[in-house]
């Protein structure tokens, strides 16, 4: 099956048993009948396993061709379970460009509970190997990467860790399985802030996990049952629908994130976009070969170089919405320094390119013209 085909039918049942509904019922309930003691139709408590879930969950699996799939109530919670894989003493390697909600959880939450991170660039994927000891035991990656842009090779990285017998995570919200497929590139866990692209339409919090290893698999399923930080019927419900358009919606993000980015670049009050598609990024050859086009995610500077005038830009915009998050097909306009990233201590940010005069777009799916000619006035004020 074709991934567009995947995006509708992968992992489903035709219809529904009961009254034949194309779509997966919401299936509201908290419990379920039993005959006897332990005999049930296969679901018995809705934090263990619900109808809409699992459909959602095995949509999940299929389009990032897993066979294992995981839903919880946010990114972070997704994140989260990962981690608690893990016991103190443990060490994790991470890209030390990443979403600031996932460098708050690992250092001032799992930090606190003995496991240990290093944050490091990993745009030269064997510069990880100097940090890897007997006590590591996992690579956390994201790309490409919030809100930088820069690009991690994950057939490198999944070489490393293979070497290594350490897993691989790779934070696949900005790409999607859309533009990428990291368990197809060695990858043994991916994980999505299914609020974003996946949900699309900015209406729910969720997060992701999906797998290929039934060991790993059962670990944390097991986790996410203890845990109980699972995904409500309705949000499985809304994200499942989401996915069914996911192809659709990721091809215009993309064209519209292309001319998004090349007027910028253009644009003589802009000072740098960082952007993978452009032939001088860094890392261009490797996102051309592990991704299938560069996505709607734009970050760049102005020429003013300074926190007041990027402020002013984002309070200017007018299709643009000035907010947090990203992936919905509205597009949004953010200062990373003081929303997404705001966890992240300024000297930290700074090593990274996260300066105050940075600005990320996350663009959606309206008229182009509409864009550029929103982003033209907004560089006027």
């Amino acid at each position: 099956m074709k991934f567009n085909t995947k995006t509708i039918h992968g992992g489903q049942e035709n219809t529904d048993p009961a009254y034949g509904a194309v779509m997966p019922p919401i299936y509201q309930t908290s419990t379920y009948s039993q005959t006897t003691p332990g005999a049930h139709k296969g679901f018995e408590y809705s934090r263990s396993a619900n109808p809409t879930r699992t459909a959602l969950e095995n949509s999940l699996a299929s389009i990032e061709n897993g066979k294992y799939g995981l839903a919880f109530g946010s990114g972070l919670a997704a994140i989260d379970a990962i981690l608690k894989l893990f016991k103190p003493g443990d060490e994790i390697i991470s890209t030390n460009d990443l979403y600031g909600g996932s460098y708050r959880l690992f250092t001032s939450i799992f930090k606190d509970f003995g496991i240990k991170f290093h944050f490091i660039g990993m745009e030269n994927a064997n510069d990880i190997e100097n940090y890897i000891n007997e006590n590591t035991k996992l690579i956390w990656t994201e790309t490409p990467t919030n809100p930088m842009m820069n690009i991690i090779d994950i057939e490198a990285v999944s070489k490393i860790a293979k070497k290594h017998k350490i897993l691989l995570a790779v934070d696949n919200t900005f790409a999607t399985a859309y533009l990428q497929q990291p368990l197809d590139l060695g990858a043994d866990i991916v994980m999505h802030s299914a609020t974003k692209y996946l949900g699309g339409h900015s209406d729910v919090v969720m997060g992701s996990v999906v797998v290929k290893d039934e060991e790993l698999a059962e670990k944390l399923y097991f986790i996410q049952n203890a845990s109980g930080a699972i995904a409500g019927p309705m949000d499985s419900f809304l994200v499942l629908r989401g996915i069914k358009t996911l192809h659709l919606r990721m091809k215009r993000h993309s064209e519209n994130g292309r001319a998004v980015a090349e007027f910028l670049n253009s644009h003589p009050k802009v000072e740098k976009v960082y952007w993978p598609g452009f032939e001088d990024h860094p890392n261009h050859e490797i996102a051309k070969k592990q991704m299938k086009d560069f996505g709607g995610m734009v970050s760049f500077t102005t020429k003013e170089n300074s926190m007041k005038d990027a402020v002013k830009f984002v309070e200017n915009v007018k299709v643009f919405t000035l907010a947090e998050s990203l992936g919905g097909v509205e597009s949004l306009a953010g200062h990373p320094a003081s929303m997404t990233h705001a966890s992240i201590p300024k000297e930290e940010r700074e090593k990274t390119g996260v300066v105050d005069s940075l600005i990320r777009l996350s663009v959606g799916i309206e008229d182009e013209e509409d864009l550029i000619g929103d982003l033209k006035q907004a560089l006027r004020s």
